[in-house]
């Protein structure tokens, strides 16, 4: 797997470097938002690990720029500030997961592997989640052997959840999800769809409420 470290301090680059090349990553680094671009534009890459603060564009200015230009790259951000604010910006600009300093090289690994596996499964268009499967690109949701009818703003929601399974998705993206070019909702209305989303699932899986920074699809204990 080929990663993309986007990290100007060269000691904490070094460290980054040694401990996913210990963990069988191929590394390319670079120091800068703009470099980073430039190496996106020219190679493929499994994942991008990108520090916030950067020179000149920043970190999350970086992630920003590749959502825009549409590139679905999973980024995971490493910085040194973790509060609330900090959080929901970071996932709101549609970074995947963040990571705060000072972080064990074992933990990094282990973030960079889940953020793989759930864009491969998302990728593929089929997720398994014990008792659940969902075929994104078919819209169709199985419970056991049980076919659940959803609407299209359910799917809307469900389809978010799925693409960032057991990652927090911010009421902002959702609420993106749902509301079509000619509809105007109001930030109500992504609770009315997530409770009617909860009650079609059952005990399959939880969407759990995060306060402040969105929902998060999880296993269920009792599946």
């Amino acid at each position: 797997m080929r990663l993309l470290l986007v990290e100007d301090d060269d000691l904490v680059a070094d460290a980054i470097l040694r401990g996913l090349t210990a963990a069988s990553y191929s590394v390319h680094r670079v120091s800068s938002a703009e470099a980073a671009q430039a190496a996106i534009a020219n190679e493929e890459f499994a994942l991008a690990v990108i520090d916030v603060g950067l020179p000149g564009a920043d970190g999350l200015t970086l992630v920003r720029r590749l959502r825009s230009a549409g590139k679905s790259l999973p980024t995971l951000i490493l910085t040194a500030r973790c509060t609330l604010t900090d959080k929901v910006k970071a996932l709101d600009l549609g970074a995947d997961d963040f990571l705060s300093k000072p972080f064990e090289a074992a933990e990094l690994a282990a973030r960079c592997r889940a953020l793989m596996r759930r864009s491969h499964g998302a990728s593929s268009g089929a997720v398994r989640l014990n008792r659940m499967s969902v075929d994104l690109s078919g819209k169709r949701l199985r419970i056991d052997e049980t076919e659940v009818e959803l609407t299209a703003r359910e799917w809307a929601v469900l389809d978010c959840l799925v693409r960032r399974m057991g990652l927090i998705v911010s009421k902002e993206r959702l609420l993106q999800a749902v509301a079509g070019p000619d509809h105007d909702i109001t930030p109500n209305a992504v609770e009315v769809h997530i409770s009617r989303l909860r009650a079609k699932l059952g005990t399959a899986a939880v969407v759990r409420s995060l306060r402040g920074l969105g929902y998060r699809l999880e296993e269920s204990k009792s599946a």
